[in-house]
């Protein structure tokens, strides 16, 4: 007798999604400079040029800081229950071949985290074993841990101590100190220097950093909502109802938690109940806005011909998201830092040059994808994963 074995199809929007987020981390990191903040001076510089670099730096924060990389971790989660259920399609156990691919993911983190210290994947290959974990739970379970730690357990905790323990102060780690040596190495170390204190000094600031700001619980609790999303297959067409809903409840939260977080430094006085509020009131802020996004480009993807038609012109460049990922910041650095062209630009033209990485980028990814299933560092890790 044989066996039909069946496994699920890529889905489009969220290789859209995928285009999408990774097209707006590119943009707040050339900004940001990859962490190089050298910015011109502004004197001599026109008044409506500065107003346009402002412009750009608040508009591209509000629209996709902390939100395009949420966006980022939803579809991990989401893409660790494709892998896990073609596998068990198949009879196969997958939690063990994907702490491997952690494993692996940590390596080409680190490769990435050489370049450039506000890398993400080293996080995700220290948070994604709570995937492994948790996909034998049920839904509601799955749901139920997922919004513990987007609600910031270590920061609700700490507020009660605060409350109740007049002089408590957490427990913090002095990430600051390995900025500054990260920070000096790309002002005036070499490039081999460099690369040895961004693995090192970037790395630890970057975790502590991630630590500080409640990163590990909201991508945790990210990864367990886009393992959810897979599960109920809410990615297709017959959930716009659902996405409607999600719509309607993001933009009512949205607003008041964006209000309450200009508002706190004017009516807390504790100082660590502020400083813990300052990591949760924000990380909802952002989750809500987040999910504005999300929603927004389902909407379009599925119930737009014109819309959905831009947003699949995506769907390459979200293919090959871990390559255009690592090269963007392998790019950055040779055109930030000391060891490279040392740029300096205002906002404005970076974003410019932001947007024609992305569209070097994007013509690889068109010409690549037409020849080949996966993008050059996706199919190394792919096949790293099965050795």
């Amino acid at each position: 007798m044989t066996t039909n074995l069946t496994k699920h199809a890529r889905v489009d929007v969220a290789d859209a999604l995928r285009g999408f987020a990774v097209l707006a981390i590119i943009l707040l990191h050339a900004i940001e400079h990859f962490n190089f903040y050298t910015f011109p001076e502004p004197e001599g510089r026109s008044p409506w040029l500065l107003f346009a670099d402002k412009a750009v730096w608040d508009g591209l924060f509000f629209a996709f800081g902390g939100k395009a990389y949420a966006i980022f971790a939803l579809l991990f989660g989401f893409s660790f229950f494709i892998q896990h259920d073609n596998q068990r399609m198949r009879g196969n156990d997958f939690r063990a071949r994907f702490c491997w691919r952690l494993l692996l993911l940590f390596i080409i983190g680190c490769f990435n985290a050489a370049f450039f210290t506000g890398e993400i994947l080293v996080l995700y290959s220290l948070v994604g074993i709570v995937l492994v974990l948790t996909c034998r739970l049920s839904d509601r379970t799955l749901l139920i841990l997922a919004g513990v730690c987007m609600l910031q357990p270590v920061c609700i905790y700490n507020i009660i101590r605060a409350l109740v323990q007049p002089g408590f102060e957490p427990t913090s780690f002095d990430w600051m100190a390995h900025w500054n040596e990260t920070n000096t190495a790309h002002h005036t170390a070499s490039f081999l220097e460099m690369l040895k204190v961004n693995v090192w000094h970037g790395q630890l600031f970057s975790l502590g950093w991630a630590w500080d700001h409640g990163r590990f619980f909201q991508t945790a609790g990210l990864f367990m909502t886009g393992m959810l999303i897979g599960r109920r297959g809410l990615f297709g067409k017959q959930h716009l109802a659902l996405w409607g809903r999600v719509l309607a409840v993001a933009l009512v939260c949205f607003f008041p938690l964006y209000g309450i977080s200009n508002m706190l430094s004017g009516y807390v006085t504790n100082p660590v109940v502020l400083a813990q509020l300052k990591i949760v009131i924000p990380s909802l802020s952002n989750l809500a806005f987040m999910a504005v996004l999300v929603s927004g480009v389902i909407f379009g993807f599925y119930c737009s011909r014109r819309v959905g038609a831009a947003l699949a012109l995506l769907i390459p460049y979200g293919k090959l998201s871990m390559t255009n990922y690592v090269t963007q910041g392998i790019i950055g650095s040779a055109i930030f830092y000391h060891w490279g062209l040392q740029l300096e630009m205002g906002s404005l033209a970076s974003v410019l040059l932001g947007v024609a990485i992305f569209l070097v980028q994007y013509a690889f990814c068109r010409f690549w994808v037409g020849r080949h299933g996966h993008g050059p560092l996706e199919y190394i890790w792919k096949r790293a994963t099965w050795i």
